[in-house]
């Protein structure tokens, strides 16, 4: 195969990974705290001699959005929802992760956790306990728990000390690899949760586009590939 083909091939493979992502952007329309994905494409050119540099492109690096999403009114004790930036903070069997999805509830000790059982932790990285017999719970918008007017605790915002170490692992939760840092200008709404913030309009549009293009690359591959055998064809004759 020729450098065109290469070239050709490290584009398609870029293409069918940003296909990826953007379908599962567009299946989590839906989906509480989640934050849309884009990939980001990288050319790297080499000389090769005299004659015509080499151009391969990388399509590895994904860039996550921090748009705010819509906020929903839900009227429930414990469902949270940050205007701004920042996280919340949980803790995982694999360590301390961020998230925007804030439907809490507290578990039988009384620790409030995440749907999956995951502990919300507080301004000091501790978990929260809010009494199974407490009443008439509020949060204020710096995140403080009061039951009755008694403060219990203080629900931490976090964001990465390093925007771009942000790592994802699942559909709502993230992986700072350089740590975390407190955020203080956010505000958290008690009874409120946030939606996704992928654009379906432009991720749809942006399916289409991937998918032309990755189809006039491959309608080059089969031209090259035609030209190839033709050449080989007269070559042996």
């Amino acid at each position: 195969m020729d450098n065109a083909g290469y070239t050709t091939l490290t584009r398609q493979s870029g293409l069918m990974r940003e296909m990826r992502v953007v379908a599962n952007n567009i299946a989590n329309m839906a989906t509480t705290g989640f934050r849309q994905e884009g990939l980001i494409f990288a050319e790297h050119v080499k000389a090769t001699g005299p004659g015509p540099s080499l151009s391969m492109a990388t399509a590895n690096v994904r860039n996550t959005s921090m748009l705010q999403g819509a906020l929903a009114q839900t009227n429930g004790r414990f469902d949270l929802a940050i205007e701004g930036d920042g996280f919340f903070l949980i803790e995982t069997p694999g360590g301390e992760r961020l998230t925007r999805n804030g439907s809490f509830t507290p578990n039988a000790q009384g620790e409030l956790v995440t749907n999956d059982g995951f502990r919300v932790l507080d301004a000091g990285g501790a978990p929260i306990f809010v009494p199974p017999d407490a009443g008439d719970v509020a949060i204020a918008a710096d995140g403080t728990i009061s039951s009755n007017g008694r403060p219990l605790g203080q629900i931490g915002l976090f964001r990465p000390a390093d925007p771009l170490d942000l790592i994802r692992e699942d559909g709502v939760m993230f992986r700072a690899e350089t740590g975390t840092e407190p955020v203080e200008q956010a505000r958290i709404l008690q009874g409120f949760l946030e939606g996704s913030n992928v654009d379906p309009l432009g991720q749809v549009a942006r399916m289409i586009e991937v998918q032309r293009a990755y189809e006039l690359g491959q309608k080059f591959l089969e031209a090259e590939d035609e030209r190839i055998r033709n050449a080989v064809k007269t070559f042996i004759r």
